[in-house]
């Protein structure tokens, strides 16, 4: 499925984003942990999500979790406590998602755990027993932090809790300690010790209403778009975002004001405004914000706003290897972006590419990763309109993605070429 996505001269309107999955999916398992029923509102209807919802729901002898990363981590260490046998799987690229460091780590508190086809990947049979004894284990702080949320989740229904210690430099801090605000919620004892150990007492959760806040991930594209547009007047209101936020991305907001957009915290809603106050060079480290990397860096390059970002070494094993991916699309429009280490990203900006609306759109392809199509959407504010392969896979995490667009301007057409009454667009 191919669309053409042609951009509006201003953005302004007020967009409802989705619900933070990374949340939904802790509230989701917490939920489970409880082992009594209680209301979470607000959840995302995100991909991530539903597959949770789905299985928790109707607990199959297979579970198949699709692309769903979080969904797969959090569930593996879910089905370690959980009684009976299950299957775990997921779509080709999650077969070729390593989670052997998970695996080990669950099995050394006890968890009976046998790879299917390939050591080391999905899928996964997991005997399950509610009676872990828990302990004390060691990982690399360098891990994915899903891991270690993953372990840190089912701690309080460890019989001697959890003690976690993290060795060298921690990625992704802000994950860990949101998925800590979250257990906390619940009536969780769990904190760092010190500043690479973390204690779960074995207490059970105390079941209670809990509400999701919007996702500070989507609101990203929002900050690009209202960066990127040719209007001085642009603004963009968004509801739900709290100002002291668990999500780490919402960090972002500080780093786009680098880019010429200004937050104004009302309540809890944001507004987005236009500045143009941008700087010449932007140096910024994304180690405790990857997800936001993709944004930054195609908002940098349209901007002719040369960078160097670093932090980036889980970019290599996310939906695709997003280093290569961006600099293959981004080289489509004449940007060709210098890669360091695995994990770090330049550009200079001696040559910008000029804003036409006459070439013949640019197609963009997508790689089976939602943060792609939304990150390089936004191009069509400077070169007219482009075309988004596969746009689909923005389901993962913001299915409403193409209708808000809508909303604020965007016309959104599938192309003639691809015209086929089974994937007609909505």
């Amino acid at each position: 499925m191919q669309i053409k996505v042609s951009a509006p001269f201003n953005i302004s309107g007020q967009i409802t984003l989705p619900s933070s999955k990374s949340i939904s999916n802790r509230a989701l398992t917490i939920q489970t942990l409880a082992g009594e029923d209680f209301v979470v509102t607000n959840l995302s209807d995100c991909d991530d999500t539903r597959v949770m919802q789905e299985w928790l729901l109707n607990e199959p002898d297979t579970i198949d979790i699709g692309a769903a990363g979080t969904a797969m981590r959090f569930s593996t260490a879910l089905l370690a406590v959980k009684e009976g046998v299950h299957t775990i799987t997921g779509s080709t690229r999650m077969k070729n998602r390593p989670i052997y460091v998970l695996v080990d780590a669950l099995r050394q508190l006890g968890a009976q755990i046998d790879y299917i086809e390939k050591e080391g990947f999905p899928p996964l049979r997991i005997v399950g027993d509610s009676t872990l004894a828990g302990g004390e284990i060691s990982l690399s702080g360098s891990v994915s932090s899903q891991f270690i949320s993953a372990l840190l989740m089912i701690g309080p229904r460890l019989k001697r809790g959890l003690m976690l210690s993290l060795t060298g430099e921690i990625v992704s801090r802000p994950y860990i300690d949101m998925t800590l605000a979250v257990m906390r919620d619940f009536g969780a004892i769990a904190d760092w010790k010190d500043s690479n150990n973390i204690e779960v007492k074995p207490l059970p959760y105390r079941p209670i209403p809990y509400f999701v806040e919007s996702d500070w991930s989507a609101a990203s594209y929002w900050y690009e778009m209202v960066a990127l547009s040719p209007n001085d007047d642009a603004e963009v209101v968004l509801p739900g975002l709290f100002a002291q936020s668990l999500q780490g991305d919402s960090r972002g907001a500080k780093v786009f004001e680098k880019l010429g957009v200004s937050t104004v915290h009302r309540g809890n809603e944001v507004i987005l405004k236009k500045t143009r106050k941008c700087v010449e060079r932007l140096n910024q480290d994304f180690l405790e914000m990857p997800d936001l990397a993709q944004t930054f860096v195609v908002t940098c390059c349209l901007l002719g706003i040369s960078f160097h970002f670093t932090g980036l070494q889980s970019l290599k094993i996310k939906e695709t290897d997003r280093i290569e991916a961006l600099k293959k699309e981004l080289a489509k429009f004449g940007f060709q972006i210098e890669d360091r280490n695995n994990s770090e990203l330049l550009w200079e900006s001696s040559s910008q590419v000029p804003n036409s609306t006459h070439q013949k759109p640019v197609a963009i392809d997508t790689y089976e990763d939602h943060r792609m199509a939304m990150a390089l959407a936004p191009a069509a504010l400077k070169f007219g309109s482009i075309l988004v392969n596969n746009p689909q896979v923005v389901s993962k995490s913001y299915p409403g993605y193409w209708e808000d667009l809508k909303k604020v301007g965007f016309e959104i057409v599938q192309t003639k070429e691809d015209k086929d009454p089974s994937t007609e667009f909505k």
